[in-house]
């Protein structure tokens, strides 16, 4: 698969990697975007509002987090370390561990955090076994 208008570090790797990747960085940048910085989600607001009691401070706080967000997500796009996808998943169980505690109805609604969060840790798994594969691939090529 060719495409002139990606750059070479996306491209890198397996197809499933690629895949991983993409799904992983799409996630963390719509997160970033939308409910944070376009459509700033009241519920974030509140959220967040569990450990910054002066809500301007908090809406400040959900825009920032959106940036990182964003900036998470392409790093995920153009990473091939592992530590990308560790911190990946050692973030989202932390994120849900916090609405676990602080709001934990939310664990009962569709497409809650409980359910995304599963899955993203799952294609974070999957990346990590397929850099593992790639870097044993690159080994055994090197020894022939």
């Amino acid at each position: 698969m060719h495409f002139r208008f990606l750059s070479p570090a996306l491209l890198k790797g397996t197809p499933v990697l690629w895949i991983c990747r993409v799904a992983l960085a799409f996630s963390w940048i719509y997160q970033g975007v939308v409910p944070k910085l376009v459509c700033r989600s009241s519920g974030e607001v509140e959220l967040l509002g569990h450990l910054i009691p002066v809500y301007q401070w908090a809406c400040l706080a959900v825009g920032w987090m959106g940036v990182a967000e964003i900036m998470f997500g392409l790093l995920l796009l153009v990473s091939m370390q592992y530590w990308v996808f560790w911190f990946n998943m050692i973030t989202l169980i932390g994120l849900l561990l916090f609405v676990a505690l602080f709001e934990p109805a939310m664990l009962t609604l569709s497409f809650n955090p409980l359910t995304l969060n599963v899955a993203l840790i799952a294609l974070s798994l999957v990346a990590l076994d397929e850099l593992k594969k790639q870097k044993n691939n690159s080994h055994a090529e090197q020894d022939c």
